[in-house]
C-alpha cells in the first residue's frame, strides 16, 4: 500500500505554485465564478433548515481561477452559528468569502422553506403551512471597505378566480348585478413571489407575508368546511388574473413600505398560475422601483380628490 508521509505534504505545499493565481491563457475578466446547487444547513428561530445555495465571485483577468476550497471553508465555518433570518447568514457568507478571492465582487443566493402557524378565518383552527423563501447577497470590495447589496424575497400560494369567465356567464344568463351571490368561474392554485432590496435590513419576512396576505387570497392546508366556503366566496367576489395579483401586490408593497424605502428601491414581483382549464400554466412578472409605484399610487389619489364620485369619472 502506498502512503503519503506527513513531510512530503509539507514539502509539497511549501513548493507547489499557486496555479489559480496564475495568468491565464486568455486574460479576460469573468463576471461570476463559484458553486451551486450546494445544501446549506442555517441555524435560524424556527431551526435549522436546509437551503439550497448558489457563491460566486467575480475573477480579474490576471488570476486564472478561484479558490474554491476557501468557499467551502467559510460554510464550515459557520456552520452551527446562529441567525436570525437567512439575509443574515448570506451577508455573513459574503462579507467572509470576498476576503479570500482575488475579485472584488460576492454574491450569495440562498433560497428555501420556512414553516409559518396559521390560523383558519371562520374555524380558528391552526394550520400548519410553509412560505417560500430566498435572499440575494451581494459584498462589493473597495479597498478595506465591504458594501452589502441585500434583496429579501417572499412567496405565498394562493388562490385566483377568472373575472373574464365571471363576467361572460354574467351575460349568458342575463343576470344583473343586484344579485349579491357572485357567479361560478373557473379557479386556480397560485404561487406569487415579492422581492425588495433592503439594504438596511428594515423589512423583515413577517411585513413581507402581511404584504403579499393583504392583496391576495391565501390558502391554508387546513381547512374546514366553513373555512373552505369563506375562502371560495371572497375569491369570486374578489377575482383576479394573474396580472391583478402582480399589480395589487406592486400597489400593497407602496402602502406598505413606500414610506420606509429609498425611491430607488427595486422590486420583483412573480406570480405562476397553475391554470386548471388550460394545459398551460400563465406566469406574469414586474420589475420596478418604489419611486415608480409611489407616483402611480399618488396619481390615483390625486384622480380621486379631483373626482370623488366614481360615475361622474366615467361620464
Amino acid at each position: 500500500m502506498i502512503t503519503i508521509k506527513e513531510e512530503q505534504h509539507k514539502r509539497a505545499l511549501g513548493s507547489s505554485r499557486d496555479v489559480p493565481e496564475e495568468p491565464p491563457a486568455f486574460p479576460i475578466r469573468l463576471s461570476a465564478v463559484g458553486i451551486t446547487n450546494k445544501t446549506l444547513w442555517i441555524h435560524l428561530p424556527q431551526g435549522t433548515l436546509p437551503f439550497d445555495c448558489s457563491l460566486q465571485v467575480d475573477l480579474p483577468a490576471s488570476a486564472r481561477g478561484i479558490h474554491m476550497s476557501r468557499m467551502e471553508n467559510a460554510i464550515s465555518l459557520l456552520h452551527g452559528r446562529s441567525f436570525p433570518d437567512i439575509r443574515a447568514y448570506a451577508s455573513c457568507l459574503a462579507g467572509s468569502v470576498i476576503k479570500t478571492q482575488s475579485g472584488t465582487r460576492a454574491r450569495v443566493e440562498l433560497s428555501g422553506r420556512l414553516p409559518i402557524e396559521t390560523h383558519t378565518k371562520v374555524t380558528d383552527n391552526m394550520s400548519i403551512d410553509m412560505i417560500e423563501v430566498g435572499t440575494v447577497v451581494e459584498a462589493l470590495s473597495e479597498g478595506e471597505r465591504v458594501t452589502m447589496l441585500p434583496t429579501l424575497t417572499v412567496g405565498v400560494y394562493h388562490m385566483t378566480a377568472c373575472p373574464c369567465t365571471q363576467v361572460y356567464v354574467e351575460q349568458l344568463f342575463q343576470r344583473g348585478s343586484h344579485n349579491q351571490l357572485p357567479l361560478f368561474t373557473h379557479t386556480q392554485r397560485s404561487f406569487t413571489s415579492l422581492s425588495i432590496e433592503d439594504r438596511d435590513n428594515v423589512i423583515s419576512y413577517d411585513e413581507l407575508i402581511g404584504c403579499l396576505n393583504a392583496a391576495l387570497h391565501a390558502t391554508q392546508d387546513l381547512l374546514k368546511r366553513p373555512d373552505e366556503a369563506e375562502i371560495v366566496l371572497r375569491v369570486h367576489q374578489d377575482p383576479q388574473f394573474a396580472e391583478d395579483s402582480v399589480r395589487e401586490v406592486a400597489k400593497r408593497a407602496g402602502i406598505c413600505f413606500g414610506r420606509r424605502l429609498n425611491p430607488s428601491t427595486r422590486l420583483k414581483i412573480n406570480s405562476l398560475s397553475m391554470e386548471s382549464i388550460h394545459i398551460h400554466d400563465v406566469r406574469c412578472e414586474l420589475d420596478t422601483t418604489m419611486g415608480h409605484v409611489l407616483d402611480i399610487l399618488r396619481g390615483q389619489e390625486d384622480a380621486q380628490e379631483a373626482c370623488p364620485n366614481p360615475n361622474l369619472a366615467t361620464s
